[in-house]
């Protein structure tokens, strides 16, 4: 059994329709160790969210897994259906999803939701799922979180239905985090929290984190390693601070030339020009290559697995050529 608490190898995602079927992911693999935070970032469209959907178990249907393994903890859980995938749900794998109002029942207080969560994953009374549950809150910056706890979702603004969905991913301590854009309904000062109780879960319990986010602010201060999507497949991966310094692939060096620095005034922001092929459209060779400036013909005949560099892998032929004009070193 490897050391890695989570194992994506080759997975592949596909939408059957009536004129075909789409590959909304393409054979992407990846491993996340206990107490690691792993971002992945990309444009919409890129398959950050469907690879966290596929993981937890909640691809929308047509959508399946055709081709690949998941693994958590040594246990293969993507042929899992049913019973046996729920009890994985909430004990195991923790999830907090980017639109809080599809993860809380607007029938049922905060307060019965998180202790029906925690008691149906850990041997505790009423009492003590209660006040697990205000702790929770309490964690997660709701404000006299005793006093709100009977409060309903309606009741709270939408960075506050936000911290709920939160203190629920939390409520059973799972193994791993699968975080779809966390972040987004919060302020600055609440992000902040938020960032620094997935990284005490990291140090103190060990827990493994997917952190899926547009912001590579929040990705540049939590993440161990990050993961850059373009077109349902992995375009680089490494280390964040050498992907963010030294990216290696022009996809992710277009990236973070669109970020504003502070240490430099520019008139104008550098842009990537076009924009991500629709899934019916992707070209032949890599997906990336009618909007690379580094494009060779091999670009367009083959696509490139994931070749080591220096620091981290890059799906780029012109680190296989040794041709990396333009590319960070």
């Amino acid at each position: 059994m490897n050391a890695s608490l989570l194992e994506v190898k080759n997975l592949c995602v596909e939408f059957p329709g009536r004129r075909g079927t789409l590959r909304a992911i393409d054979d992407i693999s990846f491993a996340i160790d206990p107490g690691e935070v792993l971002g992945v970032v990309g444009e919409s469209g890129a398959g950050k969210s469907l690879t966290g959907a596929a993981i937890i178990g909640l691809l929308e249907p047509p959508g399946r897994i055709c081709g690949g393994e998941i693994w958590l903890a040594g246990r293969r859980i993507d042929q899992l259906v049913g019973e046996d995938m729920r009890k994985i749900r909430g004990r195991e794998i923790g999830a907090i999803f980017q639109d809080p109002l599809t993860s809380l029942n607007p029938l049922y207080s905060v307060g019965q939701q998180l202790t029906e969560t925690i008691m149906a994953h850990l041997p505790l009374t009423m009492t003590q799922a209660r006040n697990r549950a205000i702790e929770l809150l309490e964690a997660t910056g709701i404000p006299a979180a005793r006093a709100r706890i009977n409060s309903y979702p309606h009741h709270f603004s939408g960075g506050m239905r936000q911290r709920v969905v939160i203190a629920l991913a939390l409520a059973a301590e799972p193994k791993l985090i699968v975080a779809d854009e966390p972040t987004t309904a919060l302020d600055v000062s609440i992000q902040a929290q938020i960032i620094e109780l997935l990284k005490k879960l990291c140090r103190e319990h060990g827990t493994a984190v997917m952190l899926i986010t547009h912001d590579m602010g929040v990705i540049a201060e939590t993440a161990d390693r990050v993961a850059v999507m373009y077109a349902g497949r992995i375009a680089e991966i490494g280390p964040v601070s050498d992907v963010i310094n030294r990216p290696k692939h022009p996809y992710t060096v277009g990236l973070m030339g669109s970020i504003p620095s502070i240490l430099e005034e520019r008139e104008h922001l550098a842009q990537i020009d076009g924009s991500m092929p629709r899934l019916n459209a992707i070209p032949a060779g890599c997906a990336f290559n009618p909007r690379c400036p580094q494009v060779m013909e091999l670009c367009t005949r083959r696509r490139p697995d994931l070749l080591a560099t220096s620091t981290s892998r890059a799906a780029c032929w012109l680190h296989e050529v040794g041709e990396a004009v333009g590319v960070q070193a």
